[in-house]
């Protein structure tokens, strides 16, 4: 197996740290920080399918990259539509949620574009 790119190395670093700090943001946003209701809210549970990615993602798996990549899209359109719409404390807690998504995203392509077998093909082709 050919060796993971500084930049996908990066990539996965950036890619596991956004996606750990929105699922910590999820769960706070809805129980603590601002609750659509006192106490909590049923809404937390956002926060559960971002687990179903998050060991492939701790692993550089690449599948888990590809498909992650465009279940992050439905956190970050809504985020935009809470920052928008929203005010106070919940339009704060949206865009950082919408610029931690961004980042997730950015990190994914990076990652899945970077580990692609053709390029690690050519690098080691170069290499001998």
């Amino acid at each position: 197996m050919s060796p993971i790119p500084p930049l996908a190395r990066r990539a996965n670093l950036f890619a596991s740290i956004s996606l750990i700090a929105l699922i910590v943001l999820c769960i706070a946003w809805e129980l603590w920080l601002a609750p659509l209701r006192p106490g909590g809210s049923w809404l937390v549970l956002k926060a559960a399918p971002l687990l179903l990615p998050l060991f492939g993602i701790l692993r550089g798996k690449r599948y888990t990259y590809q498909w992650s990549s465009l279940m992050i899209q439905i956190y970050l359109l809504e985020g935009l539509t809470r920052a928008t719409s929203d005010s106070g404390t919940m339009q704060l807690l949206a865009a950082v949620e919408v610029v931690l998504a961004l980042i997730f995203f950015g990190a994914t392509l990076i990652y899945a574009r970077q580990t692609a077998p053709s390029r690690l093909k050519q690098e080691t082709t170069a290499a001998d």
